[in-house]
This record gives C-alpha cells, sequence and structure tokens, in this order.
C-alpha cells in the first residue's frame, strides 16, 4: 500500500475499505465501536463471498452444517438476526460485552481480531482513511445513511479489473473523493 505525495491516494483491495466503511455505518447507526467492527467485517465477507460465487471462485457450501455446530448454535442463547445497512441481515448475539455477530462456528466475532486486519491493511493511513469515512458518514443523515451506504461505497471504492482477473487486486483509493462526496459533490 502506498500514498501519492500529489493526492490523497491509498492502495490498497477492497475489501478492508468494504469493512472499514461498515463499521463506520455502523458506529453512525448507533452500534458501540466492537459491535460495528464485527458488523464491518460481517458485511465485507457476505459481499466477498457474494462476489466469488457470482466470479465462480467460491462454490456454495453442500454440506449441511456439523452436529457439532448444530449444538453450539442450539447452545448459544439469544442468537437473532440482526438487520443492518439496507436490509443486510447477519447473526447476532448479546454478550456481556455487547452485541456481537457469529462467526460460522456460533461464537460471537472478535472486534480486536477486525481491529488488527484493518491496522494490517491501512498500515500507517488508517487513521486519515478512517478520517475521511467519519466525514462522508456524518455529512449524511442516519436513515439516509443506512438507505445510500452501499452506494457511496461502490462511488468511493477502489478501482480493479473486472472479472476473476481484478480478485483481491489492490486498487487506489482516492481520499479527495470521499470527501468530495461528503461535501455532496458527485
Amino acid at each position: 500500500m502506498s500514498t501519492s505525495e500529489h493526492s490523497r491516494i491509498v492502495r490498497v483491495n477492497r475489501a478492508p475499505v468494504l469493512t472499514l466503511w461498515a463499521t463506520v455505518v455502523a458506529e453512525r447507526l448507533g452500534f458501540e465501536r466492537n459491535a460495528a467492527l464485527t458488523l464491518g467485517r460481517a458485511v465485507a465477507g457476505s459481499s466477498t463471498q457474494m462476489k466469488g460465487r457470482s466470479l465462480g471462485i467460491y462454490k456454495p457450501s453442500e454440506e449441511p452444517p456439523s452436529k457439532g455446530a448444530e449444538k453450539r448454535r442450539d447452545a448459544s442463547s439469544p442468537m437473532r438476526p440482526l438487520v443492518y445497512a439496507s436490509s443486510r441481515t447477519v447473526p447476532a448475539i448479546r454478550t456481556p460485552d455487547g452485541i456481537r455477530v457469529m462467526e460460522k462456528d456460533f461464537r460471537p466475532a472478535s472486534a480486536a481480531s477486525v481491529e488488527r486486519y484493518l491496522a494490517s491493511k491501512f498500515g500507517d493511513h488508517l487513521d486519515e482513511v478512517r478520517a475521511a469515512m467519519d466525514q462522508l458518514a456524518a455529512s449524511l443523515s442516519p436513515e439516509e445513511l443506512n438507505r445510500r451506504g452501499f452506494a457511496l461505497y461502490e462511488a468511493f471504492r477502489p478501482a480493479i479489473p473486472a472479472g476473476a482477473s481484478g480478485w483481491g487486486s489492490a486498487g487506489e483509493l482516492d481520499l479527495d473523493g470521499i470527501a468530495s462526496l461528503a461535501r455532496g459533490e458527485p
């Protein structure tokens, strides 16, 4: 990842960008930081799975859940679907630490692991990228942000080659472009 000296460009792939953006949106919608981090990862993971399937990179699982997983799911008290960000539904549970998205093995997701992931992908630019996204999120009411959040992500996400050839590629995230969207400019 690098930043251009003349403009605020960060080279990064799309998954961490969506993870951070979905986290920022969740916080603006009123979720506490750690819940928002796990929601951000769930939204990005879901989008990655859908895109991977559409490109033929991932195949839908044909195996039924293991008996152990079913037992853990049944034992994990108040798990409920949580509707977030314009109809994205993710399984969540209320833990002693607050709401957390559920992992595939029916354990609460770790906000700390999402923090480490974002730090590793954005490096020294994490605070600057987050500030630009916070500014954009604050420019809209929570209701409008919830309605338009994914379309805004599509407007500023890094451009990568189309199709399977672009899978996992880094592109340019233009922080000045995000700032323009916050000002209501196209």
